[in-house]
């Protein structure tokens, strides 16, 4: 709970406007982003800078961006920062040369934190986008055309069937949210409740298509109706809005393959999947990590929510104290696990994996909770792509790639192959995995300092840098992703604020790596 504390001090920032808002966002997220995974950092604040963005009227688009990046610009200043940091250090030890240091990046870091930070401050801050969303849920995803009432009329072919049966669901396409019966209060209807006569069904569904039905259906539209966030909440409900996080079970898979209804107690009523907002044909759509969705769900199925990471609740809600009884001792934990592998008491696994068990043994986090908290993707592709990097060097590929390297531009010198390396790396990071672009390149740049006679450290470290420095797409790094959809942004907007950014910490890598790391 100490990064939740922290991040809520940001709304003493907000009164001050937005320049001191930015500023303190971005400071706050890249010193977490330093010690923890810069993904779980984006996860965690992103609920917190939206509210904020509620509270004080600043756009979430003026914010969102920012978050994203201070959070690479900070996971780039620790070992432990990014994984790449840990992999590229990992290949190095495996080719014989010493592993990286855990402050060992903090020179080169800090001053791309500063110079990105700067930069967001007084030029990216004029290229953000500035669009607002409607307060109300409902009305910001133009729910009055897709949700609607029907009354149930006797003799309607529904009724005493059981919901999941219902001519009217089947052919209609349409999710029940809510049933009003004999006056009592709306209720969370199962797919085995029985439809009666007089029932008042709360659907989602094209008003347009239950019109054209309601003869058929035996059923009664309620027209005229305007709906905000308490319409369509009930005792038994609640209305939120949820993110897809990289790596989720979801990605990939619609609303119905994924049972989202059986799944998470939910019904997803809109998707806004990069920027452009379906509330039709929600059953057939495949999601992807970044899309929003709208949803109505139990209200007892709230809190078990909050802890599933396939997705990250957005929307205000009331939000779990965190377990403050824990918090000196969890930052002790940490702080013993930095400290263990600064000295060099224990390598940077060894000191993480006691860490982990620790916190576990001390009920800091709960074993299920540990589990979560890997990213079982990560290890797969690095399982997959590291075995790519031997076949490089064992096939003779990578000799290659280095001849051909060396034999164009050797001639200008180790600088600037380390300004291609840091060029190449940021460019492919862009459209594929990080650790993957890191994997693949950091044993070429190895055999690329062989050929040249000098020292590999600095191209490692071009190679490092630049792996983390996605700015460009909302595809190239999980915070970037995470941010999309919430942010309202479009794949331009990335384009328009991180190039500029790009260029500016290519060419600071290429003057300072060589001034800090000697060849």
């Amino acid at each position: 709970g100490a990064v939740a504390l922290l991040g809520r001090r940001l709304a003493a920032a907000g009164r001050f406007g937005l320049l001191p808002t930015l500023l303190a966002l971005m400071a706050l997220t890249g010193a977490v982003s330093a010690f923890i995974n810069n993904t779980a950092a984006v996860a965690i604040f992103l609920p917190i800078v939206l509210g904020l963005s509620r509270e004080t009227g600043i756009s979430a688009s003026k914010l969102l961006i920012p978050l994203s990046f201070s959070s690479l610009f900070g996971g780039s200043c620790t070992l432990i920062g990014t994984s790449t940091n840990i992999l590229v250090s990992s290949i190095a030890e495996r080719h014989g040369l010493a592993p990286f240091g855990m402050f060992e990046l903090a020179p080169l870091g800090l001053v791309l934190f500063a110079a990105g930070g700067l930069y967001l401050l007084t030029v990216g801050v004029r290229l953000l986008p500035d669009r607002r969303s409607g307060a109300d849920l409902a009305q910001s995803y133009g729910m009055g055309d897709y949700v609607t009432e029907v009354l149930v009329l006797p003799g309607s072919p529904s009724v005493g069937r059981p919901l999941r049966e219902s001519p009217l669901v089947r052919d209609l396409d349409l999710d029940v949210l809510q049933i009003e019966r004999e006056g009592r209060p709306a209720e969370v209807p199962g797919a085995a409740t029985i439809l009666a006569a007089g029932d008042l069904l709360r659907v989602r569904c094209d008003v347009e298509k239950i019109r054209r039905a309601e003869a058929q259906e035996g059923i009664a539209l309620k027209a005229g109706l305007k709906w905000r966030d308490e319409d369509l909440q009930a005792a038994a409900a609640a209305l939120l809005e949820v993110v897809v996080t990289p790596g989720s079970a979801l990605e990939g898979k619609t609303i119905k393959e994924a049972g989202f209804r059986q799944l998470y107690g939910g019904t997803a009523l809109a998707i806004r999947q990069r920027g452009e907002l379906m509330r039709e044909r929600l059953g057939t759509t495949r999601l992807h990590a970044g899309d929003v969705l709208l949803v109505e769900v139990r209200r007892d199925r709230i809190a078990p929510l909050k802890r599933i990471p396939d997705f990250v609740i957005v929307s205000e809600i009331d939000r779990e104290e965190p377990r403050r009884g824990k918090l000196a001792l969890a930052l002790a934990i940490v702080a013993g696990v930095v400290i263990t592998a600064t000295v060099g008491l224990l390598p940077i696994v060894g000191s993480a994996i006691l860490g982990s068990v620790l916190l576990v043994l001390t009920r800091c986090i709960t074993l299920d909770e540990a589990y979560h908290a890997i990213e079982w993707r990560v290890v797969f592709l690095l399982g997959g792509i590291l075995p790519l990097g031997i076949a490089l060097e064992t096939s003779g590929a990578a000799r290659l790639l280095t001849s051909w390297l060396v034999g164009s531009i050797g001639a200008w010198g180790p600088v600037a192959l380390v300004s291609v390396f840091y060029l190449l790396t940021s460019l492919l990071t862009e459209t594929m995995s990080n650790n993957a672009t890191a994997a693949l390149l950091a044993p070429i740049a190895i055999t690329t300092a062989a050929a040249l006679d000098v020292d590999p450290r600095p191209f490692l470290m071009a190679v490092t840098f630049a792996a983390s420095a996605s700015f460009m797409t909302p595809v190239g790094y999980q915070t970037n992703t995470l941010i999309y959809g919430p942010g309202h942004y479009r794949f331009t907007d990335f384009l328009r604020v991180g190039t500029p950014l790009n260029l500016l910490f290519w060419l600071l890598a290429t003057l300072l790596i060589p001034r800090i790391w000697s060849f």
